[in-house]
């Protein structure tokens, strides 16, 4: 089974489906045999990288709304994060733009890290504050997922660097209609729009799965006479004729 994640390294919402999908698999029996991949999605690809507004200064101005009801709004979604073993802390968080943090995950998907460094991003946003569009931020995160840092710096300072991967995951969800995140596609057949409940992923991991590896059936052309003549669990059935 393939699940493919398009998700923003600054979005809430993405952090919680993400963790509910694993808790999901978890719980599947068929957890070794889902290919996960994450794919590129910028919430706002015009955001200015960080400049020391706050996410409750952003809010308020971006829906017109007072900084108290933005901080009512962030305490409810930090209690949702709170529900699956996250933390947020969005009173210092730092709203920025992500591409950087997008081109990068690209260069340690090339090196086998894509999983490793999606979390180590949405965590240093979400529950450490790190400033994801800050050169040396990101090549610490990346270090601390095993890439090699100058390399990365290398890439996180050169703006045409992976650039391409990340528009064309873009591109796809363009064409697929998709409008925000998360958004999860699985088998390429089935999708799940945000970040549903716990059961949601659980049963449509089970639906995909039976799908995909159906039980044979078969017609039952057995005679009659012939039900108590079979082995089953240790022992044998004894015949009550002689047929």
């Amino acid at each position: 089974m393939k699940i493919e994640v398009w998700s923003d390294f600054v979005c809430p919402f993405c952090y919680i489906g993400k963790r509910r999908l694993e808790q999901a698999l978890q719980k599947s029996p068929h957890i070794n045999d889902v290919e996960l991949e994450y794919k590129s999605f910028e919430l706002d690809p015009n955001a200015e990288e960080y400049n020391g507004k706050s996410m409750a200064e952003l809010i308020a101005a971006k829906y017109g709304m007072s900084i108290e009801q933005a901080n009512e709004n962030n305490e409810r979604l930090r209690q949702q994060a709170e529900s699956v073993g996250l933390t947020y802390h969005f009173d210092t968080m730092k709203p920025t733009n992500t591409f950087k943090a997008h081109r990068l995950a690209k260069f340690a998907k090339k090196h086998g890290k894509e999983k490793e460094i999606t979390e180590k991003l949405l965590y240093g946003y979400f529950t450490e504050s790190k400033n994801l569009s800050d050169d040396d931020v990101l090549a610490d995160i990346a270090e601390n997922t095993g890439l090699d840092r100058e390399e990365s710096l290398t890439i996180i300072k050169d703006d045409n660097a992976y650039a391409d991967d990340v528009r064309m995951d873009e591109r796809i969800a363009h064409q697929y209609g998709i409008s925000g995140v998360p958004f999860f596609i699985l088998n390429q057949k089935y999708a799940i729009s945000g970040a549903q409940p716990l059961e949601t992923f659980i049963s449509a991991l089970g639906k995909v799965w039976e799908e995909e590896n159906p039980k044979p059936q078969f017609e039952d052309l057995s005679g009659e006479g012939t039900n108590n003549a079979f082995c089953a669990d240790g022992s044998c059935a004894i015949p009550t004729d002689d047929k």
